[in-house]
This record gives structure tokens, sequence and C-alpha cells, in this order.
């Protein structure tokens, strides 16, 4: 067998953990943050781009612009389903290398369609399915990477590859407006559009948006396949791994992680076009980064926390926090004729973007933990073969709902941006939206309390 794939793998085994699995699994770690990085960072960077294409001269209303905003959420939230099984069954240093190189076809895409403001809207449709390349990368990324650690590691582990994965998100919205204000690559990219705000004409090169993140896919690629491993353990039929379907803590899971995850991308998704509703005199991309920036840089912290405390627990904490985050932004939106107060609006999106961050890393550590605990209560008492089975039968399970989990919440990609704008057609504002969230936190919060973090639970994690 190739010396890429690892026909022996016992994180569990602390001498073999040292001698050599901590540095083969900090590598693969270390080469899968970037590749989910520029992941995040095209499955997004639609949001900054839809903001902008009224003024370089593209004709569509504001339905028609959140819908694309949207659309790489339903995708990449469809997509992630299929994803959550490819590692094992195909191999994580495989996957890894095709699901980065896929993210060519919307970033090249993008930056040709955007130089003609005549594209058809049909067009523009089927790049933002594309881009749900991007996210269906997470499901595979954060079911590779868990193969790779220990339980008592998983947490952070895990939390470092979604956190510093999300900060594409974030990155993207700060990097993109300023590389469409010049001619980066010069005659290669075309040439500039003209955008006209409140009469102002000012040269852009909004093909930059697409174009600058092909180099880093192609030298995230290339890595790895050169520096990735496969794991032989690992390797898993869709049949074995859809056992996962009868497991009640797999829809459970996905519930909450619909709350944390489905928060911080949807938020994501959704809050520059919502600044440009809500304000119409601030300029969005100054401060949407913003948000997912610290959501992001929350999530590893998230991980760490429940590694010490419980995932439970923090997980609680974090929807109570997220209810009274999103009363705070319905206080400071514009209504009854005032034009409400923008710093204090995104001073509780932030916190809201904090409270994702934190939530997100707790879930996921709260998913291994709960799969290896069922698995060995059923495999007690009958012998050391029965124990081993149970833990390698936990690990595939809990990467299986790692990622299936993740696809389910990926939805909210979607669901928010359409439900701030349906909100607003409807009802001239985005609070019915924001009650709504309210509502379904609420169902977090007492889903946590009464299967995870309240004595007796019978599942402590």
């Amino acid at each position: 067998m190739s010396e890429r794939v690892l026909t022996t793998w016992m994180p569990e085994d602390e001498r073999f953990w040292q001698e050599s699995g901590s540095a083969i699994a900090t590598r693969n770690l270390w080469i899968s943050i970037p590749s989910l990085f520029l992941s995040f960072a095209v499955w997004m960077v639609w949001s900054v781009v839809v903001v902008n294409l009224q003024s370089i001269g593209f004709g569509f209303d504001a339905d028609k612009l959140f819908w694309l905003a949207a659309l790489p959420g339903l995708s990449g939230a469809t997509l992630r389903i299929f994803y959550s099984f490819m590692v094992p069954i195909f191999g994580g240093r495989t996957w890894t290398t095709l699901s980065t190189a896929s993210l060519l076809l919307p970033a090249i895409g993008i930056g040709f369609a955007v130089r003609d403001p005549g594209t058809s809207y049909t067009t523009m449709l089927i790049l933002a399915l594309l881009c749900g390349l991007g996210g269906g990368n997470f499901a595979s990324s954060m079911s590779n990477i868990s193969f790779f650690y220990p339980k008592s590691l998983k947490g952070t582990a895990l939390g470092l590859n979604a956190g510093l994965g999300n900060l594409g998100v974030s990155a993207m919205q700060f990097l993109v407006p300023l590389v469409i204000t010049t001619g980066m690559f010069g005659a290669l990219c075309g040439d500039p559009q003209m955008c006209v705000v409140k009469g102002l004409r000012t040269s852009v090169w909004m093909q930059n948006a697409g174009f600058v993140w092909v180099p880093f896919i192609v030298l995230a690629t290339l890595a790895a396949w050169f520096g990735m491993n496969d794991i032989a353990d690992a390797k898993a039929s869709f049949r074995e791994q859809s056992v996962i379907f009868r497991r009640k803590h797999n829809w459970i899971m996905c519930w909450l992680y619909l709350g944390t995850f489905g928060s911080f991308i949807g938020y994501s998704a959704g809050l520059p076009l919502l600044i440009k509703s809500q304000f119409p005199g601030v300029n969005p991309t100054q401060y949407a980064f913003l948000g997912p920036l610290v959501g992001a840089l929350c999530r590893p912290l998230g991980g760490w926390i429940a590694d010490k405390l419980g995932g439970a627990r923090v997980t609680f904490w974090n929807f109570a926090a997220m209810a009274l985050a999103a009363f705070g932004v319905l206080h400071f939106l514009p209504h009854g004729g005032t034009g409400g107060n923008f710093w204090g609006f995104l001073a509780m999106f932030i916190l809201m973007f904090v409270s994702t961050g934190i939530g997100n890393g707790s879930t996921f550590r709260m998913i291994p933990i709960i799969f290896l605990t069922e698995r060995q209560r059923a495999a007690a008492g009958r012998g050391p073969q029965a124990e081993s089975q149970a833990g390698a039968e936990a690990a595939k399970e809990a990467a299986a709902v790692l990622g299936f989990s993740s696809a389910f919440a990926a939805y909210g990609a979607f669901f928010i941006p359409k439900a701030f704008g349906s909100s607003m057609t409807l009802t001239g504002g985005p609070q019915a939206a924001l009650y709504g969230f309210i509502g379904f936190y609420l169902t977090c919060l007492a889903l946590t309390w009464l299967c995870y973090s309240r004595k007796n639970s019978g599942m402590p994690c």
C-alpha cells in the first residue's frame, strides 16, 4: 500500500500518539485548514459580489439579489449531505484534493461573468449554485480530521479546523472590497467596470472577486495531494455509515448545530444586504466582515472551553446568549419612523457571532463524546475485542454525524437571507424573521437542557 495510506492508526494509544501519531495528525490538520479556509471564502464570496452588482450596471431587483445571496447556502448544504460520507469511501487525502480543486469552477466562472452587465440572471444563478461546492467541503473536512485525533483532543482539533477555516468568510469580506479597486491581474483579467454610487463614478475590477482565489486554490490542491494521508481503518461504505439515520442523537445534534452554525453562516450571507437595506447611509462592506471574523476566532475557543467544562453546559448558555442578542438587534433596528442605531445593531450582531462561534465549537465536541459513550455502553462486559470494535464503530459514526449535521445546519445559509428578504417583502422590515429566529433558539435551549445538560440526562457530554 502507498505510504500515504496509514495501515495502523491508534490515536487513543498514548505511546503511538507520542511517537508518531501526533506529528502526522498535526500535518494533516494544518493542510486541511487552508483548504477549508478557501472553501468558505468561495462559498460566501457571492454575499459581497451581489452588494455591488447594481452599481456596475446589473439590473437585478432586491428580491433577485437576496436569491443570489441565498442560493450558495442551499447548494452547499445539499452537497454536504453527500460529502458527509465521502471520506470513508474515497479517503481523506484523495477527497480533500478533489474537493479543493473543484473550487476553481466558481472562482473562474465569477471572474468572467461579472465583467459583462449583460450576463443573464440564469448564468448568475448557476454560478451562485456552484459556489456551494465550497460549502460542501466542510462536511468532508471535519469528518476527515475527526479520525486523526484522540477523544481528549477532538474538541480542540475540530475547533481549530473549523474556526480557522471559518475565517475564510471574514477574510473574503475584508479582502474582496480591496482587490476589486485595483487591476491587480492586469491584462489577464480584462478591463474595469464603471461603478456608480450616488452619482460618483469610479473604476472597479469586480472580476478580481473570483480570480484572486485561483492561485491559492491551486497551491492548496497540490498540498493536499502531496502532504495528506488516508487512514485504512477509516474506510466504510455508505451502507455502513447510514446507521446514523437510526440514531436519535444524530437528529438532535443536527437541530442544535443548525442553531449555532446555521446562524453563523446564515448571518454571514445575509448581513451585508441587511445593513444596506436598513441603514442606507452605511457601507456594508466596511463592517460586515467583523461578525464572521469574531465568530470564526471564537470557534476554537468554544472547543477548548467545552473540553474543559463540558460541551452541553457551554452550548446551553450560548443559546441563551443568542436569543438575547436577537432581541438586542430588534431593539436597535429602524422602527416607528426612527432611524435606528447602527452601532447598537452592529454590537448585537457581533455578540451573536461570538455566541455562534463558541457554540459551534462546543456542539462539535459533544458529537464524538455522545457516540463513543453509546457504543462503549453497548459493548460493556463483552470483552476487549468488543470494546475495541466499539471504539472503531463510534469513530465512523461520529465522523458521519459531524458531516451530516454540518449539512443540515448549512441550510441556514439559505433560510436566513431568504427569511430576511421575505420578511421585508411581506411586512416591510426584518423583524418578523428575527422573532422566528428567537423562537427557534428557545427550542434549542430546551433540547440541550432536556437531553444533555440537566442532571440525570443520561448522556453527559
